[in-house]
């Protein structure tokens, strides 16, 4: 439509069109409402059935809820309208019937549960606060793209489709490749280290990652966005800059640029940026003040993984987003390289967030003999790795890096119950369809 006007444009005085979904009718009688919704929001268009053609009034209020119409008309001041202007219509034409029966409300008057509105994300994309998420979703990935920009990265993209898996494990999705045995790639950790040994040196993906984990939790998800960034010439503790620069600069766009959708969620007194560098705990400080809290029936001891509730112990503790760092070289992976000075310490770090993991990272191993060695301890055979580690013979700077998840980065930042509200049609072990 050449000529359509969104309603947030309407103004008095002007002839316009708009074009959008039916919100809500009021009859009151002699004079009727109907609420049209377009995606900067909402106008009212006014029927007064003794002064307007029967067939208009007809068709106005007898179309159903969600149907798509098209309005033109005379834009009027109205105080008492829900934003102060209505159009009183000339002609009223529906573009779209919707059908009387609705798997669930975009007005959001009867709540929906979750598998519902997952069931019918169209819908419930119709409703602002549901809006609002994937609004800020899309802030979020587009502040972040800035900021990488901002430290001389370059965004590449890497396969998804792959001859082995990054870690190794039963994590992978197994696929037929023209006869061949392949899998659906859990990390471009391989490639992006690939990539700093090239000419770009600094490299970050926004990306799909797929994991056969048969989780079944308000947290996991078996395809998931994964924001990666890998360094040439970094070390770990150059690498945890970048990450911390990288959260923040997802919080200021959200507070500069989605005002309004933090209102939708009626976010906008509690959203805050963080401010201040992250606290950075060694492991063996974590699990000090984790096992300290009391909150966990046995206590924590070196080699250990944090558990769920050992982390939402910390998290409550520290109060902020923070790191834990010089992991136990043994439960990290093997691209991970140790400490120099102590082959027990790795560099691998975790960013948190006080409700749970969002980041992994650390500098890498880059010494060929080492990394080889690496694989073989992991029980993984490095010939199949070839592709990837023969890139090390010629000259493989030192470089770090991290991976960070999408979705929980929003989820957190919105303080969202599920991460399946974060993403539009989720995978996970009972979703496949839609």
């Amino acid at each position: 439509m050449d000529d359509r006007t969104y309603t947030a444009d309407a103004e008095p005085g002007q002839t316009v069109t708009v074009a959008g979904w039916v919100h809500e009718i009021r009859d009151l009688g002699g004079i009727a409402f109907l609420i049209l919704r377009d995606t900067t929001g909402k106008i009212q268009v006014k029927f007064e059935k003794d002064e307007m053609d029967d067939d208009l009034v007809e068709t106005g209020l007898g179309v159903h809820r969600e149907s798509v119409v098209a309005v033109t008309g005379d834009v009027e001041e109205e105080p008492r309208a829900p934003t102060g202007v209505e159009i009183t219509p000339d002609s009223l034409d529906v573009v779209a019937e919707a059908d009387p029966e609705l798997p669930l409300d975009p007005s959001g008057k009867v709540d929906a549960d979750l598998s519902t509105r997952l069931d019918n994300r169209t819908l419930d994309l119709r409703k602002d606060e549901t809006k609002a998420i994937f609004e800020i979703r899309a802030e979020v990935l587009r502040s972040v793209r800035e900021a990488f920009r901002d430290l001389d990265a370059t965004e590449i993209n890497t396969p998804k489709i792959v001859a082995t898996g990054t870690e190794g494990g039963t994590e992978l999705f197994p696929i037929t490749y023209f006869g061949q045995e392949a899998f659906m790639n859990q990390s471009p950790q391989l490639f992006k280290q690939l990539m700093v040994g090239s000419g770009l040196e600094r490299v970050f993906e926004i990306g799909p990652i797929f994991r056969a984990e048969e989780h079944n939790t308000p947290r996991h998800l078996n395809e998931a966005t994964s924001i990666d960034f890998e360094s040439a010439f970094y070390d770990h503790t150059e690498a945890m800059d970048a990450c911390e620069t990288i959260v923040k600069a997802a919080y200021e766009g959200v507070a500069e640029n989605c005002q309004d959708q933090l209102e939708a969620l009626d976010l906008q007194d509690e959203f805050e940026v963080p401010e201040g560098d992250f606290p950075r705990l060694t492991y063996e400080e974590a699990i000090e003040r984790i096992n300290a809290t009391g909150e966990l029936d046995e206590q924590l001891v070196w080699g250990d993984d944090l558990p769920t509730e050992g982390e939402h112990a910390l998290g409550q503790d520290v109060g902020e987003h923070y790191f834990i760092t010089d992991w136990p070289s043994e439960i990290k992976p093997f691209y991970i390289k140790d400490h120099d000075d102590d082959e027990q310490l790795s560099t691998g770090f975790d960013m948190m967030h006080p409700t749970m993991e969002l980041v992994s990272g650390g500098q890498r191993e880059h010494r060929y003999d080492e990394l080889v060695e690496g694989f073989e301890q992991q029980g993984l055979d490095p010939k199949q790795f070839d592709y990837y580690t023969k890139m090390f013979k010629y000259g493989m700077p030192p470089h770090a890096g991290w991976g960070l998840g999408g979705e929980r980065l929003v989820m957190t930042m919105l303080g969202l119950g599920n991460i399946r509200e974060a993403v539009l049609f989720p995978r996970d072990r009972q979703r496949l369809s839609p």
